[in-house]
């Protein structure tokens, strides 16, 4: 019987996996410094605490944890907790797996397409592409190599490289529907590698169900989108004017600072191998923006 431990589950994705594996009659709890409801669990990343009571019959662990990369300028201090939010948390989920000598049946990691850089090139991006060297891409090497000590321990890793999540219950869509980001950022040509959230669940899916799925996997849709023609395409759907001037990029770098990079800069990833063993409910953005505001 499949027994799913989450982290990071009352989070975007998280609450959004929780009711899919509820269809499927799946088992799911969850980690949570605040413990509410009877699926949740206490756990204290400083403390290095986690309720043995959560892993009671687990067969796989969904590590979703991890302080939200765009939420708050990056300070030094800043930075030291969107690394040490994802890699601390997974290092204690690894001690407490040994020591408890559980047989986890898979570890399926979150990690994101800043694994290649904040850069805007020709090349298309995929899984077998060397990491760029800024800080994005620093977080997603340690991300990643926290979740692939579970190899150790002869426990499957999947890993999932993932994009904008297009989804109606918030995350970027919200945020890019604003006055300011309503238009063309900067000169409006870098990419933005993007997926429903109704693909990126059912990979999750995939990786519980799939012995065969195991490795590292870009979770973003097939169709390649620059910032100006995402922008346009949005516009339409959501019969909302563009705005008329490119929001300047010296604008974000003052605002923002170095994280203004993640949103003015952005190159093409591959889903090809992805494509292999999946097929996209929502292929193209012009299909996954009417699914999320046109459908009742």
């Amino acid at each position: 019987m499949t027994k799913i431990l989450i982290t990071g589950g009352t989070g975007l994705v998280g609450k959004q996996l929780q009711q899919v594996f509820k269809k499927q009659n799946i088992e799911v709890v969850i980690l949570t410094r605040n413990p509410k409801q009877e699926n949740e669990f206490k756990w204290d990343i400083n403390q290095k605490y986690i309720d043995e009571k959560a892993f009671e019959n687990i067969t796989h662990i969904i590590h979703l944890a991890g302080a939200g990369i765009a939420d708050k300028r990056w300070t030094i201090t800043r930075k030291k907790e969107l690394i040490n939010s994802r890699v601390d948390s997974a290092n204690l989920l690894f001690e407490k797996i040994k020591e408890y000598k559980i047989p986890l049946q898979g570890f399926i990691s979150a990690s994101g397409i800043g694994y290649y850089g904040a850069i805007t090139s020709d090349k298309i991006y995929s899984e077998n592409d060397t990491p760029h060297n800024d800080f994005i891409a620093k977080i997603c090497i340690e991300w990643e190599k926290s979740a692939n000590q579970f190899k150790q321990l002869n426990i499957p890793v999947t890993i999932l490289r993932t994009g904008i999540v297009l989804t109606k219950f918030g995350g970027a869509l919200p945020k890019i529907n604003t006055p300011l980001f309503l238009a063309a950022l900067g000169d409006g040509k870098q990419y933005m590698p993007w997926v429903h959230i109704d693909d990126l669940s059912n990979l999750y899916f995939k990786a519980i169900t799939d012995n065969n799925f195991t490795g590292i996997y870009n979770a973003v849709a097939p169709e390649h989108q620059t910032n100006k023609n995402f922008t346009k395409i949005l516009s339409k759907s959501i019969h909302k004017p563009i705005f008329p001037l490119n929001a300047p990029a010296f604008v974000l770098n003052i605002v923002l600072g170095e994280m203004s990079d993640i949103l003015l800069k952005g190159s093409r990833i591959s889903s090809e191998k992805t494509k292999n063993v999946y097929k996209f409910q929502y292929p193209d953005l012009k299909t996954a923006l009417k699914n999320i505001y046109n459908d009742k």
